[in-house]
This record gives C-alpha cells, sequence and structure tokens, in this order.
C-alpha cells in the first residue's frame, strides 16, 4: 500500500527537490538550475494577498521566481502519495528496457 512523503518542488519545472537539503540564498533546482530561495517557491507566496505575500513584507518584489533575500521565507512543502516501488515484493509486472521493448510488446497482443 502506497505511503505519503513530504516533497518540495521546483516551481519552474517541478522536479522534486531532496527535503534534505537546506534551501539557502544559493540554493537551484538540480534539474533547471532555476533560484530556490525565491517567492515561488516560498509557503508565504499568495496571488491573492498584498504584495502576493501573506506577511507583512514592506514592498513587492517584482521578479517572483529569483532569489531574493526575504527573512520570511520558508520552503513550500506538500505531502503527495509515493507512487514509486519500495523495492519490496518484485512480484509486480517488469518495465521494459527501452521503448522498442514496450512497442513490441504491445504488438504482440494482437498477434494471432
Amino acid at each position: 500500500m502506497p505511503g505519503f512523503q513530504e516533497v518540495l518542488r521546483c516551481s519552474l519545472c517541478g522536479t522534486i527537490v531532496p527535503t534534505s537539503v537546506e534551501i539557502t540564498f544559493e540554493s537551484q533546482c538540480p534539474k533547471c538550475k532555476a533560484d530556490l530561495h525565491a517567492c515561488k517557491n516560498c509557503r508565504h507566496f499568495d496571488t491573492g494577498a498584498q504584495f502576493e505575500c501573506t506577511q507583512p513584507i514592506p514592498e513587492r518584489i517584482t521578479k517572483k521566481d529569483l532569489r531574493n533575500h526575504c527573512e520570511f521565507f520558508m520552503a513550500r512543502t506538500s505531502i503527495e502519495r509515493e507512487t514509486r516501488d519500495s523495492g519490496g515484493g518484485g512480484n509486480g509486472p517488469v518495465s521494459p528496457a527501452n521503448p522498442s521493448d514496450a512497442r513490441s510488446a504491445f504488438d504482440n497482443l494482437f498477434k494471432k
């Protein structure tokens, strides 16, 4: 039975950033190299709030996807269902090694 995990996703590409990594001013997404210490990755980011932040910031930060020195920054995490096999049992179907294997397996379903 799948469990749940707390994840941090890059706001630009959606890649999961390991939660064990501390987000610092210089932190970047491992895949797209976007800044992680930015408004769009912050728990307080809210497009409906004044200056798009739920905290009392003195002025609006215009570039929401670039790093900033905001003292209120807290990484936005979410709880998601684990969808990967945990490595147990091994009774499930085996995935093909490459796309052509998958295609040939599909074609074999309709051969007489």
